[in-house]
């Protein structure tokens, strides 16, 4: 709790384009939110019965909009943004709050044709478009690009602020003019609940690696699939477990590649799962990532007491002190990442000492109470807000 609540009516709509987010990844957010006397209309389109009720539980109000989560047929999202920007009419929140491009885009500019008065954006990674990888040179990819480079700078015109992650993305879209220096801040990752994701005991027989992802190469799939495979003609027991779903990102990895990795005995994969029983059946967490915002996946392992292997890249490098919690490598080198999970086979004492400085790094930077109280304050203060709390210490 904060200590305060609201002595005036506040209704935020946060907006979404995949409800399992808001439960996932906003629930504690929501419920902080709630507490403080805030009414919260959780907007995304593809809910089912058990994100609905989760959401309930929270504290929000679960409403269905349309957004297309995936799809790039602009007149589809002009016209989704239209039917939002009429549903916000009706809704009248006083402040509206879209995370993920979607969201950002359409749904500020739905906001803002609503005349909702304050409208902030979260960048929550740069995603597809911005990732480096294969294809990022390729025409399509570069034609995409200016094409939501064009829509970032119109719809990030019209929001009051505009918050990040990572310092990293913030550069990036004010040295591409999408955003003015003096509307952007940058708030760190959104946090794990340190109560809910406490260390478990260790593992070391045999040493096990994890990687949590959505199936995308631009996740480094391709990279942790080639370094067991490498690791595993030297230590044939390593343990090597992958969870995620399969995606219709343009950069997924397909279900028989997985298969396939499957059966020649590289990998484990158990799908799209509940993570916790997993985090604990791992030695070392394992992000070979080409870009995120800040990974809740790495924050719960590092709250459950796991080093990390992580990429030097936006994101990821705010996770992992190099040599103390884990270590950074270059994206997209399956030689050092070998190396690196070669270390903790070698010396399996690295897995306890560094996975000691991994919990408390969660407990210092990754607090998700502190961290929501925070972008509380943020919401209040640019809604002209903040002057209304009653019980303030």
């Amino acid at each position: 709790m904060a200590g305060w609540i609201l002595k005036n009516k506040f209704t935020i709509a946060m907006i979404s384009s995949h409800a399992p987010s808001l439960n996932y990844f906003r629930g504690p957010l929501i419920s902080a939110l709630r507490d403080c006397g805030f009414k919260v209309l959780a907007l995304a389109p593809n809910y089912d019965d058990a994100v609905r009720e989760a959401v309930r539980d929270w504290g929000g109000i679960p409403i269905d909009c349309a957004i297309n989560r995936t799809g790039m047929n602009p007149f589809l999202d002009l016209a989704n943004a239209y039917r939002l920007s009429k549903q916000l009419k009706e809704l009248a929140p006083d402040l509206v709050l879209g995370y993920f491009i979607k969201p950002v885009i359409f749904g500020t500019l739905a906001a803002w044709s609503a005349r909702i008065p304050t409208r902030l954006a979260m960048i929550e990674g740069l995603g597809f478009v911005f990732t480096p990888g294969p294809k990022s040179f390729s025409l399509p990819r570069r034609f995409l690009r200016w094409g939501v480079m064009v829509l970032y700078r119109f719809s990030l015109a019209r929001t009051q602020k505009t918050l990040f992650l990572n310092p990293d993305d913030m550069q990036e879209f004010i040295s591409r003019r999408l955003v003015s220096a003096n509307k952007t801040l940058c708030v760190g990752g959104i946090g794990v609940d340190l109560d809910a994701w406490q260390p478990s005991p260790l593992v070391t027989l045999p040493i096990t690696f994890l990687l949590i992802a959505r199936l995308l190469r631009e996740k480094g799939v391709i990279e942790y699939v080639s370094a067991a495979r490498a690791v595993k003609k030297e230590y044939p027991t390593a343990r090597f477990i992958l969870l995620g779903g399969v995606d219709d990102n343009p950069g997924a990895v397909t279900t028989s590649e997985v298969e396939e990795w499957v059966n020649e005995g590289i990998i484990e994969w158990h799908g799209h799962v509940p993570v916790r029983a997993w985090i604990s059946q791992a030695s070392v967490y394992v992000l070979p990532s080409y870009r995120e915002g800040v990974p809740v996946s790495t924050q719960e392992a590092m709250a459950m007491g796991r080093p990390v292997i992580t990429t030097d890249v936006p994101g990821c490098r705010e996770t992992v002190i190099d040599g103390v919690n884990g270590f950074l490598v270059p994206p997209q080198d399956t030689e050092m990442l070998a190396d690196r999970m070669m270390r903790f086979i070698r010396n399996p004492e690295l897995v306890d000492l560094m996975g000691k400085e991994s919990r408390r790094l969660a407990i210092e930077k990754f607090d998700v109470k502190k961290i929501n109280q925070r972008l509380i304050e943020i919401l209040l203060r640019e809604a002209g807000r903040d002057n209304e709390k009653i019980g303030a210490l």
